[in-house]
């Protein structure tokens, strides 16, 4: 029988995950490149890296993987990476509706958690497409149990005290 790990919420920063072991940082990028409000700007403070690779992975795309539903795992310290998830498609609310996409966030999540289970981390996060992106908890929070607490990974999410 599988266990179904429960998704945690507490009150912290996100970047500064309480847990033992090798952590994943995850959160949502939108997928023109764009790096400068929100909870980048909370990453970008810490660890330069994340921004840098991002920016690259970007510029680059016309020979990688860059799109939506793509993940690039950045490490920025032996214990911890930070997961770049494109699932925001543009920056502002549009004829489409808010600029997060659910199906993309999933693929990303599932991407997230085949590197959690090989690494055995943790992911911590906050209210990932909740923000800028526009999206709703109560469809953000099903797909997270679905994707890592169904596979048994713990999951935290932080929001900002």
């Amino acid at each position: 029988m599988t266990s179904v790990k429960p998704l945690k919420i507490v009150a912290g920063d996100a970047t500064n995950p309480q847990a033992k072991g090798p952590k994943i940082i995850a959160h949502i990028c939108n997928d023109l490149g764009g790096w400068g409000k929100g909870f980048v700007l909370a990453i970008s403070r810490h660890w330069p890296e994340p921004e840098r690779e991002y920016r690259r992975w970007h510029r680059e795309r016309a020979g990688n993987d860059f799109a939506l539903g793509a993940v690039q795992m950045v490490r920025v310290r032996s214990d911890i990476w930070v997961a770049n998830m494109v699932a925001q498609r543009g920056m502002k609310v549009g004829s489409s509706g808010p600029p997060i996409r659910y199906d993309a966030v999933e693929r990303c999540l599932q991407a997230v958690a085949e590197h959690a289970l090989v690494n055995k981390a943790s992911v911590h996060m906050p209210r990932i497409g909740c923000g800028l992106a526009g999206g709703k908890w109560e469809r953000i929070e099903p797909i997270i149990s679905k994707t890592l607490g169904a596979r048994d990974i713990a999951a935290t999410v932080y929001d900002y005290a």
